[in-house]
């Protein structure tokens, strides 16, 4: 089971990015099989690029940093 400070830890590092634009993001649940389930937030929950963010920016850092982790999902 992945550890939620960890994820959290490296989440903090694309979040200025994402408040920049309005956004944020948050960890819902990270389950067994180390899927990371996110609520984008803000202008992000809208947006028509959120699934471009989420997968080619908070996908991408968190899985660079935390190799275990599968997939981030958006719920």
């Amino acid at each position: 089971m992945l550890d939620k400070n960890r994820v959290q830890d490296v989440l903090d590092k694309v979040r200025p990015s994402l408040q920049a634009d309005g956004g944020d993001c948050e960890i819902v649940n990270i389950r067994k099989d180390n899927v990371i389930e996110v609520r984008l937030q803000g202008a992000c929950g809208g947006c028509p690029m959120a699934t471009l963010t989420l997968k080619a920016g908070i996908e991408r850092v968190l899985k660079d940093e935390i190799p275990e982790i599968v997939e981030v999902v958006s719920v």
